[in-house]
């Protein structure tokens, strides 16, 4: 498999992906998971320009679905969150030094705002009930399905107003999340993450794609066949 092709430009929405390293456990228990929610919290306050949209902590990787106003801030909120677990995950165990906690650098892509970027965080927030973890997808508690569903005033501080006209969730939010994407939509999501591709309509793909050079994201992988 290529390497998922990553850009950071300030004004755009992104879907953001790490695992554990070796598919390694992540978060073991509710510690762990607090662990990790008291690092975004800590990161949503030492990088106000990145505003956290939604996200969703799986027990060998998490989501975040972000949106960072200037160019680099997305690398910096990410390697900062990455290595702040990271160092806290080793010192909770003792094992500091003894290896690598994830893959290496996280995935991300673009995402188009207004349907494309629902789609996405319906896709994030679905997480644990796809898996089979809870019936509803508001019942994990290491989601911000939860946080804006059951959270207090002060919980919900981490969660940014989207970026549409609106700013808001829609209405029907918890229906939608709960309802099952479609295999086209998995498929073009799994995609997207795998290769780095923008997420959004036709047009909208092909002018990012222009703007930042991204047609190696939709070239066929493996090697051309000769005479080619």
């Amino acid at each position: 498999m290529g390497r998922a092709v990553r850009i950071d430009v300030g004004g755009y929405a992104y879907h953001v992906l790490n695992r554990g390293n070796g598919q390694m456990t992540l978060f073991a228990d509710g510690g762990d998971f607090a662990a990790f929610d008291a690092v975004l919290e800590e990161a949503a306050e030492k990088f106000p320009n990145v505003r956290i949209v939604a996200y969703c902590l799986m027990p060998n990787h998490w989501h975040l679905v972000l949106w960072p106003t200037d160019d680099g801030d997305l690398s910096r909120f990410v390697g900062w969150v990455t290595l702040t677990h990271t160092q806290r995950w080793h010192a909770h165990r003792g094992t500091s030094g003894r290896g690598h906690v994830y893959q290496g650098r996280y995935r991300s892509f673009l995402v188009e705002t207004e349907r494309y970027l629902a789609t996405v965080c319906r896709y994030t927030e679905r997480n644990a009930a796809r898996a089979g973890l809870v019936d509803q997808a508001e019942a994990w508690r290491w989601s911000s399905l939860w946080r804006w569903h059951y959270g207090d005033a002060a919980s919900k501080k981490l969660l940014s107003p989207w970026p549409t006209p609106s700013g808001r969730r829609p209405s029907n939010w918890l229906r939608l999340v709960n309802q099952p994407l479609t295999e086209d939509e998995l498929e073009a999501i799994r995609t997207a993450s795998q290769r780095g591709r923008p997420f959004g309509s036709q047009n909208w793909q092909a002018r990012v794609t222009k703007q930042f050079g991204l047609d190696s994201c939709f070239r066929p992988r493996g090697r051309p066949k000769k005479g080619s």
